[in-house]
């Protein structure tokens, strides 16, 4: 049996990407009902030209929406480890199990049904622990899926299927599960959030889709200081290792708008929306299209909000200037007044008793004059008296008074 599918598959992959999907579908669909796995085996992670990958992907694909259930998933895993090779297991296992869970999201069993389950699936298996992780990220991807962030730990901490994943609860995917509740939970700081999405990140056994959660729970997460920066940094650091992945551009716009550099978020968006396949069971592309479009719409919607915030902020610092130089110059009036009055008033009395000495006085000529220099110094200097004691005392409130350019009090704290 094995042969004939594999020979028909082939023949379907040099035929073209339509005819392989057509014949994959229906080789999976005949498989289903007969009961029968797929009885060949795997050897790539390339679910794009690997015609072999793409039919047992369809199969389980179909086998998950009839049955949606931690079962199926220890049933694909049991299959995975028995006929995928080692160096593709991971690929094909993390993308399976977070994909079905996502398309079957919609199901997600009780916690006692999980832990019915859980003795199905530990019963003598060869390898069980895997089986157990396997089955454990299904039920975890599907929490994910619906936002159940309490949920989602609690599943993750206590229960006695993640507990039998044993050491696999240390792998980085696990970890970036962990991470991704305890940023959606109002009891959890952003700083434990943070620690263990550091955690995940950094382990060299990163993965993809170790990546693709832990910038999926800093996008869910509840608002923190740096959280946009942190998003940008991080996603501009998966797409220069997965340049063509749609999802990561579209992270990346996400955090550049949180960040308010709303010229690169739309250059972003916009990759993601070219990358954006038209294919695909898992991840529709008209759901996706739509979310990419509905950031974009957000993205210059926030930018013209910006633009008009600028330009009023601009007109009320135009305002303040004109309001501050009229104040100066209501408030430098009177002063100017009483300036010219002295002035005028010692001009006044300087004239007045200079022409009485000049028109009574029987003094000589030069004791007059003497005299009048004497009055007018006098005057002079009294007029000055009184403008410089007027200028000190304006200065002096200027100096003090924030609105017409002096120096604003410190603030407190600061």
């Amino acid at each position: 049996m094995t042969e004939p599918i594999v020979t028909e598959l082939a023949e379907a992959a040099a035929a073209g990407t339509r005819e392989l999907d057509r014949v994959c579908d229906r080789i999976a669909r005949e498989l289903l009902a007969d009961g029968t796995e797929p009885p060949f085996e795997v050897r790539s992670a390339d679910f794009a030209g690997d015609a072999l990958l793409i039919c047992a992907d369809r199969y389980w694909y179909w086998r998950f929406l009839d049955r949606p259930s931690v079962s199926t998933a220890a049933a694909c895993a049991r299959w995975l480890h028995a006929h995928v090779a080692g160096d593709a297991r991971t690929e094909v296992a993390e993308k399976w199990a977070l994909g079905y869970a996502f398309v079957t999201k919609d199901s997600v069993e009780s916690g006692t049904e999980i832990e019915a389950a859980t003795g199905a699936v530990m019963d003598g298996d060869h390898g069980s622990a895997d089986i157990a992780y396997f089955a454990a990220l299904y039920h975890a991807g599907k929490l994910r899926a619906n936002f159940g962030f309490d949920e989602l730990d609690r599943f993750l901490d206590a229960s006695l299927l993640a507990l039998a994943a044993g050491e696999h609860r240390e792998d980085p995917l696990f970890v970036a599960l962990r991470a991704f509740s305890a940023f959606g939970r109002t009891a959890i700081t952003s700083r434990h959030a943070v620690a263990l999405f550091e955690r995940a990140w950094h382990d060299p056994r990163r993965t993809r889709h170790v990546v693709d959660v832990c910038l999926n729970g800093l996008w869910v997460a509840r608002p923190f200081d740096g959280q946009g920066e942190l998003l940008r940094d991080r996603a501009l650091e998966a797409v220069r290792c997965h340049p063509g992945d749609h999802v990561f551009h579209y992270r990346l716009a996400v955090g550049h708008r949180m960040c308010e550099n709303h010229d690169a978020a739309l250059d972003d968006i916009d990759e993601a929306l070219a990358l954006l396949p038209a294919i695909g069971r898992r991840g529709s592309h008209k759901q996706l299209q739509e979310q990419y479009l509905a950031e974009r719409n957000t993205i210059r919607d926030e930018r013209r909000r910006a633009e008009w915030m600028a330009e009023q902020r601009e007109l009320v610092d135009r305002l303040v200037a004109d309001n501050a130089a009229l104040r100066r110059t209501v408030q430098s009036t009177p002063v100017r007044t009483i300036e010219v009055v002295a002035l005028f008033t010692a001009a006044i009395a300087f004239a007045v008793g200079s022409l009485q000495v000049t028109l009574t006085g029987a003094l000589p000529l030069r004791d007059r004059a003497v005299l009048l220099g004497l009055f007018g110094a006098g005057l002079l200097l009294f007029a000055l008296l009184v403008v410089g004691a007027t200028w000190f005392i304006t200065q002096v409130r200027q100096g003090t008074d924030p609105a017409v350019g002096g120096s604003a009090p410190p603030e407190v704290g600061r």
